[in-house]
């Protein structure tokens, strides 16, 4: 697994199968939080946990494929 220093924001997001699915926003956590503005993202923050990356070069690889990422993702915390 890679570190999460390795992690930066705006380094993009690929799935196992090749497929973009987000943008680094930040690190939060053992979370990673995706950008808002990516057309991936229904205009709202998505996470995914730091145990999904395979490794980090100038992208961040996930061993989950596109439709595991999409369909597990955490929508960003409701504040009420």
């Amino acid at each position: 697994m890679a570190k999460t220093s390795e992690i930066r924001e705006h380094m993009e997001v690929i799935a196992s199968c090749g497929k973009h699915v987000g943008v680094v926003d930040q690190v939060d956590g053992d979370r990673i939080k995706l950008t808002k503005n990516d057309p991936e993202a229904s205009k709202e923050h998505h996470y995914i946990p730091v145990g999904w990356v395979g490794r980090v070069d100038r992208q961040v690889h996930l061993t989950k494929n596109s439709e595991d990422v999409f369909e597990n993702w955490q929508h960003e915390p409701v504040i009420s």
